[in-house]
């Protein structure tokens, strides 16, 4: 599922001129997954999202935090594995094409990773530059290191994920060895950090986990990409039976909680680091995944319901950045002008209100989606990478350590903006040692990627029709 398009070669102006260029091979069934799995994340985070203003001042507490018995429903709203799954059979589709067209793993790498950067620095970079001014007016430092902790919360699985693609083609080879014996281990290192830190009490025993978990789920997701983790009944019932099985043994019987995301205060956790429990339910989910696929397909193939997937995964990863920071505008909007009420929490009216809550959040994020989405729309736009031509060998050495260079800086720079504290007060409301370093690793792969799509010197955002050279206009979304 490289997403490479054949035929006509200039970009189509609407959605419905994207969805009838889709190939015939492409895996339909795994676009809708990441769709279906971005938004149940962000229904959830609003749900989960409980704001309060009190004396002037806005504060906040998870739900899970107060009502135990909605615990359980975080095994439906949990579908991060589902996202990672997805990942890997889009990665490994993207890396044997690349393959077939010559492009090397350096040129992956940068393709793959300005597809997650560009909106991700869009983001950041706005973040930091209304909490400067609003600094400068007055606000209280408290209030907009909450305000803007909490709108880069989503940021926590992106740097997991990036970290994800940079090792996907050093994986994909161990892959293309070994098969499901990858995965197999990374589970069982999944276990003995979780035996290092709940057995022993080990400090930091589990800590790899946060890499070793999503890894293995990646991994499902190149063996179910080349078929040795087919669609088929006989795979996919023992896969979702026995992980639902494990899933409830250790969640009862065993050490876990039942939360399958992070309760704040709770001493143990499903997802900070990874666990098997949460190992089981990405197993019983990958079961579901191919249990569904056929049936899945041919509903896909109607081509309404298909321009719809397409849309929505034109925009994702803006949906996903955003729509905390919706929240935050909501709750600036609605609590101190007396709007909404507070109810207390668990009672009848709140819940009603949830309904409302969510109409409101919906109607903030389209207006961020309108501002900020033909960023990560733009970048869909560019045609599929060919192989760059040869370079001396010092160039390309020097090429290939800036590009990981640039890797390393942005990655480390985006986990220190993520591990910030809430009650970090500098003048951007972000670390600004680690947001220096993401900004400085971008510039590097943006230059990187520059010598990439234009080794000619030439600008790339020209197109030749009739003999004749004209420049093509900054790409609209498609509605």
């Amino acid at each position: 599922m490289s997403g490479d398009v054949v035929g006509d070669s200039r970009p189509p102006g609407t959605l419905r001129g994207l969805a009838e260029r889709t190939p015939a091979y492409r895996e339909r069934w795994a676009d809708l997954l990441r769709a279906v799995a971005i938004l149940l994340v962000v229904t959830g985070h609003w749900l989960a999202a409980v704001v309060t203003y009190d004396r002037g001042g806005l504060d906040g507490v998870h739900v899970l935090e107060v009502l135990g018995w909605v615990h359980w429903l975080s095994w439906i709203f949990q579908v991060m594995p589902v996202f990672f799954l997805v990942g890997g059979f889009a990665n490994a589709a993207s890396l044997g094409s690349s393959r077939e067209r010559g492009v090397g793993w350096r040129d992956w790498l940068l393709s793959r990773t300005d597809r997650l950067l560009r909106p991700t620095t869009a983001f950041l970079v706005v973040l930091a530059g209304a909490a400067m001014p609003a600094r400068a007016l007055g606000a209280d430092p408290e209030l907009i290191g909450r305000a803007v902790w909490l709108a880069r919360i989503p940021l926590w699985f992106l740097a997991v994920y990036v970290g994800v693609v940079v090792l996907a083609p050093v994986m994909y080879a161990l892959h293309r060895r070994w098969g499901l014996a990858v995965p197999v281990v990374l589970a069982v290192l999944v276990g003995v950090g979780d035996v290092l830190r709940l057995g022993f009490d080990v400090p930091h025993g589990g800590t790899a986990n946060l890499v070793l978990m999503w890894l293995a789920v990646h991994q499902l997701g190149f063996a179910w990409r080349d078929g040795r983790l087919p669609a088929r009944r006989k795979v996919a019932l023992p896969l979702l039976a026995g992980g639902l099985g494990c899933l409830v043994l250790l969640t009862v019987a065993g050490p876990y909680p039942v939360s399958m995301v992070a309760v704040p205060g709770a001493e143990v956790q499903n997802t900070s680091p990874p666990t098997v429990a949460l190992l089981s339910l990405a197993a019983a989910q990958t079961g579901l995944v191919l249990l569904l696929r056929d049936r899945a397909d041919r509903w896909l193939r109607r081509p309404r319901v298909w321009t719809a997937v397409v849309g929505v995964n034109a925009v994702i990863l803006t949906v996903f950045l955003w729509h905390m920071t919706a929240v935050v505008v909501a709750a600036g909007v609605l609590y101190p002008t007396g709007v909404f009420p507070q109810p207390p929490i668990g009672s009848a009216e709140w819940i009603v209100l949830r309904l409302p809550w969510l109409a409101f959040l919906a109607i903030v994020l389209a207006v961020l989606m309108a501002l900020f989405g033909w960023i990560e729309w733009r970048g869909r736009l560019r045609p599929a990478r060919t192989a760059t031509p040869p370079h001396r060998g010092t160039h390309e050495r020097t090429y290939t350590a800036l590009t990981i260079v640039g890797l390393a800086a942005a990655l480390t720079g985006l986990v220190g903006v993520t591990l910030a504290d809430p009650d970090f007060h500098a003048p951007t409301g972000l670390p600004t040692q680690a947001l220096l370093a993401y900004l400085g690793g971008v510039f590097i792969l943006h230059l990187m990627n520059r010598r990439v799509t234009a080794p000619t010197g030439e600008r790339t955002d020209r197109v030749s029709r009739g003999g004749r050279r004209r420049w093509c206009r900054r790409p609209r979304l498609p509605w």
